[in-house]
């Protein structure tokens, strides 16, 4: 079963329950799927959506400490129940070793030696990656191991 197909059931299942909350996200989730899909004119695969997935979790997390900042712990609250519902979707994340080492192979394949080379180095570790570690940390373990040598 495709993650899209999933997405779908779940959405049946909320709705049986009445679980309005659980819906929204998901209805939001699709709609979006659904407009990236008519963008770029071609049905979204499991990694496309994961990307999408994850697009979305930033800009809760981004909406949660706005709230938190304006005093409106309510929202707040309602954001970070969006979040839980689409972590659900996401593949599991890689282990901080594991990302390790994804970034010291990706420097090796590279030849990166320098800070300056730390778009080379990106662009193999988020492809190998395939969306189950985080490109913030990546970035940032590359640049210290970089700025090591």
């Amino acid at each position: 079963m495709t993650v899209k197909e999933q997405i779908s059931s779940d959405v049946k299942d909320a709705m049986r329950a009445k679980d309005s909350a659980k819906l929204g996200a998901l209805r939001m989730l699709q709609s979006e799927i659904k407009k990236r899909e008519i963008d770029s004119r071609t049905e979204m695969q499991d990694a496309d959506v994961f990307k999408a997935i994850q697009t979305m979790l930033k800009q809760r997390n981004d909406s949660i400490e706005q709230f938190t900042k304006g005093n409106r712990p309510d929202l707040a609250e309602k954001e970070q129940l969006e979040v839980d519902i689409l972590k659900k979707y996401l593949p599991a994340g890689m282990s901080a070793a594991e990302v390790e080492a994804l970034v010291v192979a990706a420097i090796a394949e590279s030849g990166a030696a320098t800070p300056n080379d730390i778009g080379k180095v990106m662009k193999i570790a988020l492809a190998k990656a395939g969306g189950r570690a985080d490109g913030k940390i990546i970035n940032e373990l590359a640049r210290a191991k970089l700025s090591k040598s």
